[in-house]
């Protein structure tokens, strides 16, 4: 029993390093994206604070596929898909991208939990309108695929 526990938890273990490998050379992952798009109606009903989160989330879309749209705008795309090399440098450059990247989305989503309150609320909901046409462009891609 013993030596059964300690093979499951060694495999997990494993999966768990693999799959944080696995992830490093992967451009952005399904967690960045929005699901779901809003009317103006929708959003017209709901409070200030969760528009302000929608917001939030749209931003983050942004600013995470946007920087490498020519790549790709598919989540779980990684270097090899698109003819980088795997190797040590081009996994170092992305992991520094995505480093920074992050750190720019904790800074802009402390400067919207700050400032965005202050908006009317009619702007929150044009510019969450605003947001989400732009990334349902960015989702098209090249060829007009949504």
């Amino acid at each position: 029993m013993r030596h059964l526990c300690l093979s499951f938890i060694l495999f997990h273990f494993v999966t768990a390093i693999f799959a944080q490998q696995n992830n490093d050379a992967v451009f952005f992952t399904q967690k960045a994206q929005i699901d779901q798009f809003h009317t103006i109606d929708d959003l017209e009903e709901l409070k200030k604070g969760e528009l302000i989160e929608l917001y939030a989330d749209r931003v983050t879309e942004i600013l995470t596929v946007l920087p490498l749209l020519s790549l790709s705008y598919e989540p779980g795309v990684r270097l090899s898909d698109v003819g980088i090399k795997e190797d040590s440098h081009h996994l170092k450059i992305l992991k520094k991208a995505k480093d920074s990247q992050q750190e720019n989305i904790k800074k802009t989503h402390e400067t919207v939990e700050e400032l965005i309150p202050y908006a009317d609320t009619d702007q929150i909901v044009w510019t969450i309108l605003y947001f989400e046409e732009v990334i349902k462009k960015m989702r098209m891609g090249v060829k007009g695929n949504f």
